[in-house]
């Protein structure tokens, strides 16, 4: 059976100039004409149409078609793209006229990119990458879309698949033909194949989440004693009153977060409740909750009033890669050093701001971009973008594991293991049994996309 012909709004709902209309089936080209009273326009050239309510003949807008004959299209199908002006009222009444053709229906979330999918335009890892590009934010988020859309991280998997294929195949011949004249110990020689890919999902695997850190957001936690000037820091860093501001101590009971965009890679700033000795159940949650979010972020910065000592509940959470703030310099005078003082073995360095006259606060941020962009800005090999594809590289790699000291005791159990790893594998780029996992990924996307 020949799919329906689905249509959808392929940009932004709202008033806007410009207002893309896709069409992706059979039906496309025939809707077209019904739409425009006029031939096709000629493949992949954009031509300006007027367009009808082909109902009644009422005129309904003109603008500009683009018309891309299957299989040469993002979907492998017949498209159209009706590129016209962008008021709720055009779009909605060209959609109506569109939807009145016989097989044309609604898209359902994710329908174009899934139809591409299926006729092999691109696979699962690339349609993720593609969806990551379309939420792209900031500029380490659209690196990385476009790295994954246009088949790195594909092309990592494909090439472990290949050598898991390679080294099936003799484990399997010594299984299948144990008489034949065939070289010896052929499971043996799989060995070392299955050891490098062991070694190389570990490297994949050690990447300290960065792909899903781009992803997701960088994360910091601010920490210190009550009223040292953290939720002033918060506030400041992120140009608005995000946190409320008290001399009371304990004000901030919760993780109060704002998100930021530094050195092109988004950033969670979490203020978090002081840590003390707690003085009721909700203040001791809050400090419980503080440390968990210290233990969780990616950089922690504590803050303390300049001129006191750091506490030890301060210093014993901050590590080398942490930062320290001394706080509150208006209050304080100048200290001896303007710049971030160097860490010594084993200590954490520290930057003198003053949060009221922002005093330090360019040195403090050029210090936080300058981590995350170590953390999160390198450009190697592609990274593992999301929890999916950890896991899979996790399962196979736990599978091959086992087959390596299985082919001691004989081929079988290895072989089956190694079909186990392929599966998983397979299950990355969508080359093995997906269908289930389809749903998942697809309804991820906007309507039109």
């Amino acid at each position: 059976m020949k799919p329906d012909t689905i249509v959808a709004l392929a940009t932004g709902a709202g008033r806007a100039g410009v207002a893309v209309i896709r069409l992706s089936g059979p039906a496309a080209g025939a809707t077209l004409s019904a739409l425009t009273a006029r031939d096709l326009p000629k493949p992949r050239m954009a031509t300006r149409e007027a367009f009808c309510d082909p109902r009644t003949g009422i005129s309904l807008d003109d603008g500009l078609v683009l018309w891309f004959p299957g299989p040469h299209s993002f979907t492998g199908e017949d498209v159209v793209e009706l590129h016209i002006h962008g008021g709720p009222a055009v779009i909605a009444a060209v959609v109506d006229a569109a939807l009145s053709q016989p097989g044309v229906r609604p898209a359902e979330p994710g329908e174009y990119t899934r139809r591409a999918f299926e006729n092999g335009k691109l696979d699962l890892a690339e349609a993720e990458g593609l969806a990551d590009l379309v939420d792209a934010e900031t500029e380490g988020q659209r690196r990385q879309a476009l790295r994954q859309r246009r088949g790195a991280l594909s092309a990592v998997y494909e090439g472990w698949r290949g050598r898991l294929i390679e080294a099936a195949a003799l484990i399997e011949a010594e299984i299948d033909f144990p008489d034949e004249d065939l070289p010896g110990a052929l499971a043996q020689r799989a060995g070392p194949i299955l050891q490098a890919l062991v070694d190389d999902m570990g490297q994949h695997l050690n990447d300290a989440h960065r792909g899903e850190r781009i992803r997701d957001g960088f994360r910091i936690a601010i920490i210190g004693p009550p009223n040292a000037g953290k939720s002033s820091l918060l506030n400041a860093l992120a140009q608005r009153e995000a946190a409320i501001v008290s001399d009371i101590p304990g004000t901030t009971r919760d993780v109060v977060e704002v998100r930021l965009v530094l050195a092109g890679f988004p950033v969670w700033l979490a203020d978090t409740a002081g840590l003390r000795e707690a003085a009721d159940a909700i203040e001791a949650e809050g400090v419980r909750r503080a440390l968990a979010r210290a233990e969780e972020a990616d950089l922690r910065i504590g803050v303390v009033e300049a001129g006191a000592d750091a506490p030890g509940s301060i210093t014993s959470v901050l590590g080398p890669n942490d930062l320290l703030v001394r706080s509150k310099l208006d209050l304080h005078g100048p200290p001896a050093s303007r710049r971030p003082t160097p860490a010594h073995a084993g200590e954490t360095p520290a930057v003198h701001v003053s949060a009221t006259t922002g005093e330090g606060l360019r040195e403090l941020e050029a210090l936080i971009a300058a981590k995350v962009t170590n953390a999160l800005g390198r450009e190697e090999a592609p990274v593992l973008t999301r929890a999916r594809h950890r896991r899979l590289v996790e399962e196979a790699r736990a599978a091959l594991l086992r087959a390596i000291p299985a082919l001691e005791a004989g081929p079988e159990l290895a072989a089956e293991d190694v079909r186990v790893a392929a599966d998983q594998i397979g299950r990355l780029t969508g080359r093995i049994d997906v269908e289930d996992l389809l749903g998942e990924i697809f309804s991820s996307f906007c309507i039109g996309k």
